[in-house]
């Protein structure tokens, strides 16, 4: 019972994280899209931060049990660009670029809240208890959105990678391979589902947070 009521309690603080990293997640992609000159996103109605109008239930599943996922696709007309594979890049970039920021943001608040309440300690159980849970929930959301940037940065169809190594590759050889993408994808699945992946994303992304904390702890006012 113990162990069922704190993967419930995981799952309350996760939902909000993942909601909010996938949601910005694909706004980044679709305004930078817009300022390099493609209106696709904004027309569509994708430039909001309503969760409903990005979630995919597959990737959004993906993010709470795995922390790894991806959201809708925001459409992108690459027509629209004055350099379609550098701004096509540029767009793909945005996103795990994105999770970066909001997982650095996530980082100096948890450590921030931490010596507050080292030098401020509980007076009762309740306050105890509200101390971990917010650190918690600033964990947990500094941790969902390094594992979505790093999991995006791999350059595996249809991940944001893909896209960004576009400009080293040839354009035939990268249009030879994304035609591939949805058979890439499912086998992508079944890669996380199997933990196949679990090692270097997980070397990525602690060595990401390491990098974060020693930026933060450069800060003069911690």
């Amino acid at each position: 019972m113990d162990q069922f009521i704190s993967t419930l309690i995981g799952f309350l603080y996760a939902i909000p994280c993942v909601l909010l990293a996938l949601t910005v997640h694909e706004t980044a992609h679709g305004w930078v899209a817009y300022k390099l000159g493609d209106p696709t996103a904004r027309n569509l109605g994708r430039l909001t931060l309503n969760p409903l109008k990005h979630l995919d239930p597959l990737g959004t599943l993906c993010m709470l049990f795995f922390h790894f996922g991806w959201a809708r696709p925001v459409p992108i007309n690459s027509r629209h660009f004055k350099k379609p594979r550098r701004d096509m890049a540029l767009t793909a970039l945005a996103g795990p670029v994105s999770n970066i920021l909001m997982g650095f943001v996530g980082i100096l608040l948890y450590c921030i809240m931490a010596r507050i309440f080292i030098a401020n300690p509980a007076g009762s159980e309740f306050a105890y208890r509200l101390q971990l849970s917010t650190l918690e929930l600033f964990r947990t959301f500094f941790s969902l959105n390094i594992s979505l940037a790093v999991f995006n940065f791999l350059p595996i169809p249809p991940l944001d990678g893909s896209r960004i190594f576009l400009v080293f590759l040839p354009a035939k050889l990268y249009f030879g391979i994304m035609q591939y993408e949805r058979y890439i994808q499912f086998g992508l699945l079944i890669c996380l589902y199997l933990g196949f992946l679990d090692g270097i994303l997980s070397f990525l992304v602690n060595g990401l947070a390491s990098v974060m904390f020693w930026l933060v702890e450069l800060l003069p006012f911690l």
